[in-house]
């Protein structure tokens, strides 16, 4: 990405110091996860991509000619709720039009106990649309996490397709399994490698394949 347009697409960043010092004070993203949230709400458009052929087509985030103002509250899992309140505060007064959070508490929080839901109300009075994750414990019973009548509460989203490899055991049958060999990474080992644990995370519409681990056998 050039960086006149980084410019233009990332207007603001603030932190929020973690509270016993762990962690390095910056904006910037330690992590990955803030990345990637960035960039499914308002990624710009990128034509032709794939992973090494697979999922071919166009990445984009949610609304790619939005701009982007970055509140970073978390640090690892630690999100505290005094850190949480301060965003909301500051996103108030910077004047956003909405707020994105893929961050919350245990599902069924009383809610005037829920830094985001407390926070989402007063955004919410101030005319300021508030998303938030439903959380990563589906898809069972009493699971959805932000779910404040006054938060647009959004679920992940499934693809209807598999990604599959051939496993050929030592008889030459053949089964389909749900891991990723490519050959074009066969440059990475000595010898062979079969590449496993991967997760396929969907949110809102996009799909993001994420590669866990490799694991080598030589």
């Amino acid at each position: 990405m050039h960086f006149g347009y980084l410019i233009r697409k990332l207007i603001g960043a603030r932190y929020y110091p973690d509270n016993v010092g762990r962690y390095p004070n910056t904006p910037r993203d330690s992590y990955g996860h803030g990345t990637h949230v960035a960039s499914t709400a308002v990624g710009a458009v990128v034509r032709n991509v794939s992973f090494y052929g697979l999922a071919a087509g166009d990445a984009r985030g949610g609304s790619p000619e939005s701009r982007l103002a970055i509140y970073r509250v978390c640090y690892l899992i630690s999100c505290s709720g005094s850190a949480i309140m301060a965003a909301f505060d500051d996103a108030i007064a910077d004047g956003v039009d909405v707020l994105s959070l893929s961050l919350g508490s245990l599902p069924g929080k009383y809610l005037l106990n829920d830094p985001v839901a407390i926070g989402a109300f007063h955004a919410v009075e101030r005319g300021i649309l508030v998303v938030c994750a439903a959380g990563n414990s589906g898809p069972y019973l009493n699971t959805v996490a932000n779910d404040a009548p006054w938060i647009l509460t959004v679920a992940a989203s499934t693809v209807d397709r598999d990604f599959e490899s051939d496993l050929v055991l030592g008889d030459q049958k053949v089964i389909k399994v749900p891991f990723l060999f490519i050959s074009k990474l066969q440059n990475f080992i000595l010898d062979k490698y079969i590449l496993t644990l991967y997760q396929i995370y969907s949110h809102l519409t996009h799909l993001c394949l994420l590669i866990k681990y490799y694991i080598l056998i030589k």
